[in-house]
């Protein structure tokens, strides 16, 4: 049976509706892990930069080197590339749960630079203060380099979100699931435009919304 057969709704209920909870799932998930890697990285650059709080010339230089090397790759050729990583984490390369690992890979060193930038953007005399009141260093990121940034983060992290929900798309072409393969698969390749375009509206749902809530949060905390 040809998916002619089908009206809309029910195309929607099989097809559309199992794929959006599909994408929702990678890219709330893969969005978590990226931010704590991102954060991670993003601290560790900055306070070992030159004049940082723990400054390594070696240490700055070798991440600085790797967050670029990733960040220079497509996204889809990242995917492809590694494949042999995705099945030694999670034992296939194949579904939603294999696309995590890439789809972290590539976004935390985005969030990585996003978290840099906006710790850079910290007053350097307040950090001078903190440090004149005998604070820690682990007290001085917290407290002070995060606390002051958080509405730059939040506007930084909309962006890559919004980025990643297009990565969300193209790991359907290689088997991930979720709206992009759905488009693919049944729309594109069945020719049925329904679907196809319904995904795209989904697509542009979703960045509005995204979009939305980052900047009314930033506004907020601003």
């Amino acid at each position: 049976m040809t998916l002619k057969n089908y009206t809309f709704l029910q195309l929607c209920q099989m097809l559309i509706v199992p794929a959006f909870f599909a994408t929702l799932k990678m890219l709330v998930i893969s969005g978590i892990l990226s931010t704590i890697f991102g954060f991670i990285f993003g601290v560790i650059l900055v306070v070992t930069e030159k004049g940082g709080l723990c400054e390594n010339i070696v240490v700055n230089r070798i991440l600085d080197f790797l967050v670029n090397t990733i960040r220079s790759f497509p996204f889809i050729i990242l995917l492809i590339s590694i494949i042999p990583f995705t099945r030694l984490i999670v034992g296939t390369s194949i579904g939603e749960t294999a696309a995590l690992v890439p789809l972290t890979v590539a976004c935390s060193p985005f969030m990585a630079r996003i978290f840099q930038n906006s710790f850079k953007e910290v007053d350097p005399a307040l950090i001078e203060a903190a440090q004149s009141f005998g604070a820690s260093k682990v007290q001085i990121i917290v407290k002070v380099m995060l606390k002051e940034s958080v509405p730059s983060i939040i506007s930084g992290l909309c962006l890559a979100i919004i980025n990643l929900l297009g990565c969300t798309a193209m790991a359907g072409a290689v088997g991930a699931g979720g709206l992009g393969a759905t488009a693919l698969t049944y729309g594109y390749q069945n020719f049925n435009q329904e679907i196809m375009y319904s995904i795209c509206v989904i697509l542009i749902i979703l960045v509005a919304i995204i979009q939305y809530f980052g900047d009314w949060i930033y506004k907020k905390l601003k």
